[in-house]
């Protein structure tokens, strides 16, 4: 299937017997740009940034198993892990025939995005970061403490922080918190994020996700390796009000990659929600300088 410039397409295919839906735009012919989103949220987060983007490049955001309108196995049908996801997404990008990709990712997309370009570091032509973190020091402690009793033994009782992870009011407070443009937040968004969350059963994926989150942590050293020896061109944009992920993994990234291009946003953790005109001149400025 073709697109033409601009025009978003919507579609679904099978990847290990799990419908993966992704949106589309722009010229089949042009540069690749492969969207990762983050958690709660699905491709929907770039539905502002896709048609942004589209006139140049070919632009695809897929859904995680679980996530928007992607299938949702059942427990006993599917791993929910991030090397699940990794795997998928890779067989993703293998289907859809991408030679040569650029990589954006947002919270659990860097997890699946460095997964990726670990195992295909010649297909990545290049990766954009925003509000995702491959550092311990880039957590905010508040956070880890929350995180680390359920991962040390996950019980009933450790469970409940993460649960509240799940409710209306953290999904709502993830996009406003930290956000000078409150009045540019579109309901939408965790209104949206919040219908997935509330299908049956998917509080189960979601636990099962945050709980294998950890082993993130282990490839942490893995992925900064991997960024030290190959110094891909990066581009770093970034929430710098975030609640979860602090200025410090901004640091550390650069630390990494002197020649990272790096831009803050007076923003929390999804700052594409209302700042997706900057962003995106940046990222096409980018892509254009990295893509000829």
């Amino acid at each position: 299937m073709t697109t033409t410039r601009q025009q978003v397409i919507y579609n679904k295919i099978d990847i290990e017997d799990t419908g993966i839906f992704y949106r589309e735009s722009g010229s089949v012919n042009a540069p690749v740009i492969l969207l990762l989103h983050g958690f709660p949220s699905s491709s929907h987060m770039f539905r502002n940034l896709i048609p942004k983007l589209a006139q140049e490049y070919r632009v695809i955001a897929p859904d995680y198993p679980g996530y928007g309108y992607s299938d949702q196995p059942k427990l006993e049908d599917f791993e929910y892990s991030f090397a699940s996801l990794g795997r998928i997404i890779g067989k993703f990008v293998e289907k859809l025939d991408l030679k040569k990709y650029f990589i954006y990712m947002q919270d659990f997309g860097g997890p699946v995005g460095f997964r990726l370009a670990v195992e295909n570091p010649d297909q990545v032509a290049g990766i954009i970061v925003q509000n995702a973190v491959i550092h311990a020091e880039g957590w905010n402690p508040e956070v880890v403490s929350k995180f680390s009793p359920f991962w040390e033994s996950r019980t009933v009782e450790t469970e409940k922080p993460m649960r509240e992870f799940l409710s209306a009011e953290t999904t709502k407070w993830q996009y406003v918190h930290g956000e000078e443009r409150t009045q540019n937040l579109s309901p939408d968004a965790w209104t949206h994020d919040q219908i997935a969350l509330d299908r049956p059963g998917n509080d189960l994926v979601q636990l099962q996700y945050l709980w294998n989150y950890q082993e993130n942590l282990a490839q942490y050293q893995k992925w900064q390796d991997y960024l030290r020896e190959t110094q891909p061109p990066l581009l770093i944009t970034w929430g710098k009000n975030d609640p979860f992920f602090t200025n410090a993994g901004v640091e550390a990234l650069q630390n990494l990659v002197p020649n990272a291009e790096v831009h803050l946003y007076p923003a929390g953790h999804f700052a594409l929600e209302t700042h997706s005109p900057e962003i995106a001149t940046e990222m096409s400025k980018f892509l254009g300088k990295h893509s000829r």
